[in-house]
């Protein structure tokens, strides 16, 4: 289809420069780098997280959207009016203002790690209640989305340098593994392959 290029098209954004920065921000706090290796923000997954919303999945299109909308089970998944792109739109917003209400005027992106933690924690306990939109949904959508910008294949903007598969010695997408299967249970130290390859890879 021509709205799903099989190389994701670059120049297709969804957020604002804020809005961008805000998720930046809380990425780099749900999977933080540290001695175990990078994190989220290494691995550039705010682009990962900002491509998606930009296309089908941010506008809901595989999704039946239409109502009634009640509240549903955490079995029955996504039951918001506003697809992801919408609900990120109003919880980004309403977060930053609810910052600015309660840290002396400054957005998410300008606080300290500490209070940054701090909101995460009550928006996922559900402690801070966002007007028009569910912070604690918000919080649970943008960490599965962290999560997959994290692990995803580097085609789709995340997983920059492949960070995240080599931080879990994940091999990628390798179309033959018949040179290792005798390892024995010992830990296989093998250059992660994403679906273009390798970046050192270059075609003559």
């Amino acid at each position: 289809m021509a709205d799903q290029p099989m190389v994701p098209d670059p120049t297709r954004t969804f957020f604002t420069a804020a809005e961008r920065a805000c998720v930046r921000a809380i990425s780099a706090r749900l999977i933080p780098s540290d001695e175990t290796g990078p994190g989220a923000d290494e691995a550039d997954v705010v682009t990962f997280i900002d491509r998606q919303l930009a296309g089908f999945y941010g506008r809901g299109e595989r999704w039946y959207m239409k109502g009634p909308f009640s509240e549903g089970t955490d079995e029955q998944g996504y039951q918001f009016e506003s697809p992801p792109a919408g609900l990120y739109r109003k919880a980004l917003a309403a977060l930053d203002e609810h910052c600015r209400e309660t840290h002396d005027g400054k957005t998410f992106d300008e606080l300290d790690a500490g209070p940054q933690d701090g909101i995460l924690t009550a928006m996922e306990e559900g402690e801070i209640e966002f007007e028009g939109v569910s912070a604690s949904a918000f919080f649970e959508l943008v960490l599965d989305n962290t999560v997959e910008g994290f692990f995803s294949d580097p085609i789709y903007g995340g997983n920059r340098d492949m960070v995240g598969w080599r931080l879990v010695g994940f091999p990628g997408a390798r179309y033959d593994y018949r040179d290792y299967l005798d390892h024995d249970g010992r830990r296989l130290d093998i250059p992660p392959v994403g679906l273009t390859g390798r970046p050192e890879w270059k075609i003559p």
